[in-house]
């Protein structure tokens, strides 16, 4: 992990298009502006991992549907 200080005002430059500039620092809270091309997607890190886990739990169920329906519907034979 890189760590970087910065103070307000001042930007982090990652590859050639995404800009990370420190927007206002406030006691622990620090605003972060974040200019990136439209196909980047960003988010913050609690709304990844409930998408993470909502997508988990969408496998999980279909892996269950396909058991399940398995069960109930005999396969044809050949």
């Amino acid at each position: 992990m890189l760590i970087l200080s910065r103070n307000k005002g001042q930007k982090i430059m990652i590859n050639d298009n995404i800009v990370l500039s420190v927007i206002e620092v406030n006691g622990d809270q620090v605003r972060i502006g974040i200019e990136a091309p439209a196909n980047v997607t960003i988010y913050r890190d609690e709304i990844y991992e409930a998408i993470k886990q909502q997508n988990q739990n969408a496998v999980d169920f279909n892996e269950d549907i396909q058991n399940i329906l398995q069960t109930v519907i005999p396969r044809k034979k050949k």
